[in-house]
């Protein structure tokens, strides 16, 4: 898929917005939503996209890229504080060559644990949602 195209409606995180798709909420206000990523590559793994849809990075408006950047340092900052993580990595794709597996704009919050594997961006099956939850109440609580 070219990085340039039209903006699909019926991606799961337009879904996930509009709530026709559940998810793990971690954090939502009138910018953004975070949640859980059923998919993780480490434990805590916690998305951000902003409501506006964009793509990627390239076509997001400035005021709707500068709410998600901050939000997603404040959730980067409460995943850091609830599951105490020896680093944290702030990812985002743009482009299928690139690893982008959903044309929504979003960025990953991935918890490093010295020890502990990290999984491969969007493989292995999905997490237990029990899990999730738990993992989210520790980080809404942080926030």
């Amino acid at each position: 898929m070219a990085l340039d195209g039209e903006y699909d409606p019926q991606n799961i995180f337009a879904k996930i917005l509009r709530g026709e798709a559940p998810c793990v909420r971690v954090f939502e206000d009138d910018a953004v939503l975070s949640f859980m990523d059923i998919f993780p590559q480490t434990r805590g793994h916690t998305l951000v996209l902003p409501k506006s849809p964009a793509r990627n990075l390239f076509d997001v408006s400035e005021d709707a890229l500068t709410g998600v950047i901050n939000r997603t340092r404040m959730i980067a900052a409460a995943v850091r504080e609830a599951l105490q993580p020896d680093g944290v990595r702030i990812v985002q794709f743009n482009g299928a060559p690139a690893g982008q597996t959903v044309f929504h704009l979003h960025f990953h919050i991935l918890p490093v644990f010295d020890g502990e594997d990290f999984g491969a961006h969007a493989s292995g099956g999905p997490a237990d949602a029990g899990e999730l939850e738990k993992l989210a109440e520790r980080i809404r609580a942080a926030i």
